[in-house]
């Protein structure tokens, strides 16, 4: 996939590239979020369990690391990364069983864990905008990285 950059975006706007990114989603994929704390990552998150039809209130898995939502039109898996110190962790978690699962996999802080995210996973990367409350979002494959 070729990568693409939008500029100084509202949250809006963050949110409609959210649901157009879902509305391409199927079984096993996995969307691998990264960005500074408070960018928009879990805005991004909510705005893709929406567009899946996710019908319960989606919040921040930073504690449990990873939430599970059944009501959409695929699984939804909301995972937080931030805590994990070692990316071998992920294994004893099973990370992968979800990744490689009949649902849409979301990893906030993905960059914590990169070698455990699977190839061919959509990459976002959300960023403050040169205004004030706007982000830029580059999303791409990452197989260049």
């Amino acid at each position: 996939m070729k990568t693409v950059v939008y500029k100084n975006l509202t949250e809006e706007k963050v949110r409609e590239i959210a649901k157009r990114v879902a509305a391409e989603a199927k079984a096993g994929s996995v969307m691998a979020l990264t960005g500074g704390l408070g960018a928009g990552k879990t805005v991004f998150a909510k705005a893709v369990a929406e567009a899946l039809g996710v019908t319960e209130t989606v919040t921040s898995p930073t504690f449990t690391l990873i939430k599970e939502y059944a009501s959409g039109r695929l699984p939804f898996y909301h995972f937080d990364v931030y805590r994990i110190e070692q990316p071998d962790e992920t294994e004893m978690i099973g990370f992968q069983e979800y990744f490689f699962g009949r649902g849409v996999s979301v990893v906030e802080w993905a960059d914590n864990i990169r070698a455990f995210i699977p190839g061919g996973a959509l990459w976002i990367d959300i960023a403050f905008g040169g205004e004030p409350e706007t982000r830029n979002v580059t999303v791409g494959s990452g197989d260049a990285e």
